[in-house]
């Protein structure tokens, strides 16, 4: 009888700005044996960032990037299938930094958390009520800290985090102001997300399409591109604005540097602020965002969609898929049946 066998997605070579295909390879490898103190988790989904560019790239980022030849990181909840750690049993489901591959050992420092069944499909623990609601919630709550009257303006606006933002604002009480690629993705922020308007980037003069959406100015602008759309925005700032940076998924490659609009200006003279953020800085919080967005999920107050790839074959062009604008939702590679 043949031994059983792990496949993995691994990095093949060192991208030059968006990952693609072809900077990742399908390898076989021996199934990992848990030892003392770990546990085999057999991965459901797989989950897709934009930040994943970083996490390959060789420009400074806020963790080592990954190694030529390593298993992609990536987050993953998978179900327990052996276990040699005390107090995690045989068919419990997790969530950690697993990787891209079917199969992988965890240990109590590298699984996040257990997944109980919470009435909601198991991949909603790495989307919504997972990194990307995370993101939202401390992105905007916060950092942005908005107020009830306020103007909220989201880039990527119908985005797994954009979508979570623009409906946390409105709980808030604030009108919220989308901003998305191409007509589907736009009715997507109006229809089901709530907003009260939705820019097309695509289509619109920014700077029109903005005076026309916030008569009133923006008090908050959740960042998930940096160029044109960030300096657009930035003109129709009010006073004591915030701005969050979450992504900078419209620029391409930090090195060098782009030349673009300097921003200095208008934080001085509208006494704004803009401060950047990274979702794991919050991870001791977690709980707080997963109790109210579990909460929010299942009253119906907040929405969500999910693009659900099939196989690991799926995985080396997903990536680029997301900066292709191909995805409707949070980006998932499911696995198995």
């Amino acid at each position: 009888m043949s031994e059983p066998l792990n496949r993995q997605v691994v990095l093949a070579a060192r991208p030059n700005g968006i990952p693609q295909a072809h900077d990742f390879e399908i390898v076989t490898r021996p199934m990992p044996m848990p030892g003392d103190g770990e546990v085999r988790v057999r991965n459901l989904f797989l989950s897709v960032e934009p930040a994943m560019r970083g996490w390959v790239s060789s420009v400074g980022n806020y963790s080592e990037p990954v190694a030529i030849g390593a298993v992609m990181r990536a987050l993953t909840v998978g179900q327990i299938e052996a276990s040699n750690l005390p107090g995690m049993a045989v068919g419990e489901y997790v969530t950690g930094m697993f990787g891209w591959q079917e199969y992988a050992l965890a240990n109590a420092q590298t699984i996040d958390r257990r997944v109980p069944p919470p009435g909601l499909p198991i991949a909603t623990a790495l989307g919504i009520l997972g990194i990307n609601g995370n993101a939202a919630y401390f992105g905007l709550l916060d950092i942005g800290q908005p107020k009830a009257g306020e103007t909220v303006v989201v880039s990527t606006a119908a985005g797994a985090v954009g979508a979570c933002v623009g409906q946390i604002a409105n709980l808030q009480g604030c009108r919220t102001v989308g901003i998305a690629g191409g007509a589907v993705k736009t009715r997507l922020c109006t229809e089901i997300f709530g907003y009260a308007a939705a820019i097309d980037y695509k289509t619109a003069d920014l700077d029109t399409a903005l005076r026309a959406a916030c008569p009133s100015g923006i008090d908050v602008y959740f960042d998930n591109t940096a160029g044109p759309i960030t300096d657009a925005v930035l003109r129709h700032l009010n006073p004591r604005a915030r701005v969050v940076i979450c992504g900078t998924a419209a620029v391409a490659s930090w090195d060098p540097p782009p030349l673009g609009p300097r921003i200095e200006r208008h934080f001085l003279v509208k006494r704004a602020r803009m401060e950047g953020f990274v979702v794991f800085d919050y991870k001791t919080r977690y709980p707080e965002a997963l109790a109210a967005l579990t909460q929010w999920v299942s009253a119906g107050q907040i929405r969500y969609r999910e693009d659900i790839l099939h196989g690991l074959e799926a995985a080396p062009d997903a990536i680029a898929g997301l900066y292709r604008g191909e995805n409707l939702g949070k980006r998932l590679i499911q696995l198995g049946a």
